[in-house]
Order: structure tokens, then C-alpha cells, then sequence
């Protein structure tokens, strides 16, 4: 900690990985750096309620086992890096302001300011008035809807599993099933898909979630 805080960080420490969970609840962190073997629950348990509940956040996994490098960084946990214990002050150092660049550039490419009118495929949708068109047909959307089309245009072509979405559109406090977020999109899909039976725009990933399909043609 006191290493970090002369690097000019703002730290906050956990004494095992369940109030590490609480701390999330409350903050919004840039990083985590998680010892796998951390008491209560594991860095394994937390690196993945971290990733369900904090997309975007930074996370380190400090491992003693070379063994356990695949699966911190495979999909199964999705960590940004790994360091290997016993490590050196300069090595911390580096990976730190490695993985902080790497994970704000892709927050400013996801999390750019949203235009007042989203085109998603043939649907037209205005931010501002909670309104949209398909071909001749006028809709409204609710705010969680709204939420959710927002969340989907910021992350295009990319599969999103049903407790990040919820967790981004809902919140993270959020105590509902994922029968609630299925219900809405079943909605969403009656109103932007020009068949909802097909959808094209807002698809289902099988054993994920839902994808929302800009082909690379989104404004």
C-alpha cells in the first residue's frame, strides 16, 4: 500500500476477498490487484464478480503457482495480466501502468459520448425523447430499455452475458433474475426488429447472452 500511495495512487486495501467484494459495492476502482490465495474468498471467486459486475475495471492476479497462469488469464476469469510471486518493486510498478494505459484506451473507445439519435439497423431511436421509428412505425421506449439500447450500442459486436448487462443496466445492487433482463429484450425486440421471431439487431448468444449485431455499420 504504502509502496502504491508514493506512486501517486489512491489505495484502498481489503482483508479478504469478501470485503473486497463489499468495497465494490461502494467504489468504482480503476484496478484491482488480487493475490489468489487471499483468505475468505478466493482471487479466483472475486477476479470473476468483479469482472461480472465491473466490466471495464483493471484487474492484476499476483500468483506463486506458474501452473495457474492459463486460467487467470483465460476466459474463464478474463484478468488483464498476471505477476508471479516473489516480484520486485520495479516489475509491480510497470505492470500497473501497463495494464492502466491498456484499459483506458479501451474505456475511451467503449465509453464514448453517446450521439442523441442511435441507427441501429433499420431502427431509428432519439435519446432525448424516449422515441423511435422502424420503416413507418413510431415506438416509445421506457428508461430501462433505453438503458439497455444504450449499453448495447456502446459495446457493438461484442457478447455480453446476462449479469454484465445487468449489472450495467440495472446496477450492481441490482437482486433480480435474469428472467427480468430476457423479459425486456423480448420487449426491445417488438419494437426495433422488423421481425422479432428472426431478430438481426439484438441476438442471443447460447449459454452467454445477447449480442447486438452493428456489422461494423453503426453511427
Amino acid at each position: 500500500t504504502d509502496l502504491l500511495e508514493g506512486e501517486g495512487y489512491a489505495v484502498i486495501a481489503a482483508a479478504d476477498g469478501n470485503a473486497a467484494l463489499q468495497l465494490s459495492e461502494t467504489h468504482v476502482f480503476d484496478l484491482a490487484l488480487l493475490d489468489i490465495m487471499m483468505p475468505g474468498r478466493n482471487g479466483y471467486d472475486v477476479c470473476r464478480e468483479l469482472r461480472r459486475s465491473q466490466p471495464q475495471l483493471a484487474i492484476i492476479m499476483l500468483t506463486a503457482k506458474g501452473e495457474e497462469i492459463d486460467k487467470v488469464l483465460g476466459l474463464e476469469l478474463g484478468a488483464d495480466d498476471y505477476i508471479t510471486k516473489p516480484f520486485g518493486v520495479h516489475e509491480l510498478r510497470a505492470r500497473i501502468a501497463a495494464v492502466l494505459r491498456r484499459s483506458q484506451r479501451k474505456a475511451s473507445s467503449t465509453d464514448r459520448e453517446l450521439p442523441d439519435t442511435l441507427r441501429m439497423g433499420p431502427a431509428t431511436i432519439k435519446r432525448k425523447t424516449y422515441r423511435g421509428h422502424l420503416d413507418k412505425r413510431t415506438f416509445s421506449l421506457t428508461a430501462r430499455e433505453m438503458k439497455l439500447l444504450e449499453t448495447f450500442w456502446g459495446h457493438p459486436d461484442e457478447a455480453l452475458q446476462r449479469d454484465t448487462l445487468l449489472n450495467l443496466a440495472w446496477g450492481i445492487n441490482y437482486q433480480g433474475t435474469t428472467r427480468t433482463l430476457d423479459q425486456h429484450i423480448a420487449q426491445l425486440r417488438k419494437k426495433i426488429e422488423p421481425d422479432p421471431t428472426t431478430p438481426q439487431i439484438i441476438t442471443t448468444v447460447h449459454g452467454v447472452g445477447y449480442r447486438y449485431e452493428a456489422g461494423g455499420n453503426q453511427l
